[in-house]
């Protein structure tokens, strides 16, 4: 299975994509050990195309890539949207837009919240995806073909998934309902959360205005240090440290 790795070869197959109403998008990355994800493989799909990009390739700039991801003429179709997107901002600085993203969609037909890829692709078309290399390290060179075709079947599934949801929810009526999610998700607000609402995230009760300013106050030295070190907050110092 052939693994694009050269400037001249995503030119092409972006140029192709760029023809299509709308493309499936996933992303294989890690975070283990940083703040920010490695973007290790890049997976596109649209009927009758198919693609993997390889984003640590010495010799590729993946702005043809971004360049696709930010055409207006071109539907970004993703599941569970909301870490691709954010590796995308990060590293093309934009936001790709419209988007489609399939879990909204399917709990708004009906299939439950948080429905999971595997789940979806086997209630819409019954097949069954095999899950062996769903933990691979996806920074190691060469991946096997077994990888490959995994990482492949997250896009190459997906395009029968999103024709499927979007026939249904147009069937329903109910496409505005998915609006105001896509919104979020497309807004850059969304992506550059400050530092100052980092405690937010922390799960704690706090019973005096001084101890939430103190809580505050640390969670957003914290914020500001992993990103600046490009290492997890817990990294930095433990939520366990914050509250004593």
């Amino acid at each position: 299975m052939r693994v694009i790795t050269t400037q001249e070869e995503l030119e092409s197959v972006v140029g192709a994509f760029e023809k299509s109403e709308f493309v499936t998008v996933d992303t294989e990355f890690i975070r283990e050990t940083t703040f920010w994800p490695i973007l290790c493989l890049i997976q596109i799909a649209a009927p009758g195309i198919e693609a993997l990009i390889d984003p640590l390739a010495p010799d590729i700039d993946l702005k043809p890539f971004f360049r696709l991801m930010a055409n207006e003429a071109v539907l970004k179709v993703f599941h569970a949207a909301r870490q691709d997107i954010e590796i995308i901002v990060h590293l093309g600085n934009l936001v790709p837009h419209p988007v489609f993203d399939t879990q909204v969609a399917a709990m708004v037909c009906g299939f439950g919240d948080s429905v999971s890829y595997d789940q979806l692709v086997q209630k819409v078309t019954g097949a069954r995806l095999d899950k062996s290399s769903r933990f691979t390290d996806w920074r190691h060179r060469p991946l096997s073909d077994k990888q490959l075709e995994y990482a492949l079947a997250d896009v190459t599934h997906l395009i029968k998934v999103y024709q499927h949801l979007s026939a249904e929810l147009k069937r329903e009526d109910r496409a505005h309902w998915l609006n105001e999610e896509m919104d979020i998700l497309t807004s850059r607000e969304t992506y550059d959360p400050h530092p100052e609402d980092a405690w937010k995230r922390l799960k704690m009760r706090l019973r005096k205005p001084q101890e939430l300013a103190i809580v505050q106050a640390v969670a957003a030295w914290r914020e500001r240090e992993a990103r600046e070190r490009d290492v997890p907050r817990g990294r930095v110092l433990k939520d366990d440290a914050i509250y004593e």
